[in-house]
């Protein structure tokens, strides 16, 4: 009996230790499954990033170009509508449509004078007006005289 003890014992150490290593090749085969997915996964993300940034440069690229044929038709239809100008009325209101498409008004732009605004709120003569500093500034009398009654 004493044999046929230790060979059922074998053979559960046997069985057990067959088992462990099973569970140590699969978890080992799922790490390195998990690494190469991991991977796979961060390639891909570097591929979607790459795509998106060349579609922002295509994107401003393509902005950039449709805005500087905006400004060109823009020039093209006021070098007409001035030509135009020129053609169908007197002179001056042509050369005047030239001279506003170079940024420049007009000859009296040297005459032109800026002033500030001006007060013309009513007020009593010597009085302060709205758009003065200082003005509704002070304090009557009688106000100060009531805080002071009041704070005592």
């Amino acid at each position: 009996m004493h044999s046929t003890s230790v060979l059922i014992l074998a053979a559960a150490l046997g069985l057990a230790l067959g088992a462990l290593l099973a569970f140590l090749a699969v978890r080992s085969r799922n790490g390195v499954d998990r690494t190469q997915e991991l991977e796979l996964r961060l390639r891909e993300a570097n591929s979607k990033l790459e795509d998106f940034q060349l579609q922002v440069n295509e994107h401003f690229d393509q902005t950039a170009q449709l805005v500087h044929n905006l400004t060109e038709s823009y020039r093209e239809v006021h070098e007409y509508l001035a030509n135009s100008a020129v053609r169908l009325s007197s002179q001056d209101i042509g050369r005047q449509m030239l001279e506003a498409g170079s940024g420049k008004l007009s000859d009296n732009d040297e005459n032109l004078t800026v002033a500030p605004p001006r007060d013309w709120a009513p007020k009593e003569p010597g009085a302060k007006g709205t758009l003065a500093e200082d003005f509704g500034l002070e304090k009557d009398r009688t106000e100060e005289e009531a805080e002071g009654t009041a704070s005592r």
